[in-house]
């Protein structure tokens, strides 16, 4: 499955944005759909999942503050952030893979930019 994120940039501390990934190819394979992020000098961490069926995942850090979505008819996954932080700012990237540990596809990333 190909992989593709958009909808990043630069937005004030406490705006809003939100990321899309879009999939094609053997979208059957991406069962399951996560956003990582990877802020400059740090490794890169989990940030939410969704599963085909719905089931929904998110680190400690965002709870509250972001929700994963999906639109299987569109096969695409959705990040809608609120309250942003500076301690956002990074590279986000999806990823797709059949379980929720490991992520065989990934897509380019896009940036997000939070300061005040």
């Amino acid at each position: 499955v190909q992989l593709q994120a958009s909808g990043g940039g630069w937005v004030q501390t406490g705006g809003s944005l939100r990321l899309a990934c879009a999939a094609s190819g053997r979208s059957a394979s991406a069962y399951f759909v996560a956003w990582f992020r990877q802020a400059p000098g740090k490794e890169r961490e989990f940030v939410a999942r969704i599963s085909r069926g719905g089931t929904i995942y998110y680190a400690d850090s965002v709870k509250g503050r972001f929700t994963v979505s999906g639109d299987n008819a569109k096969n695409t996954v959705y990040l809608q952030m609120n309250s942003l932080k500076s301690e956002d700012t990074g590279l986000y990237y999806c990823a797709a893979g059949a379980t929720p540990i490991n992520y065989s596809s990934w897509g380019q990333g896009t940036l997000v930019t939070v300061s005040s």
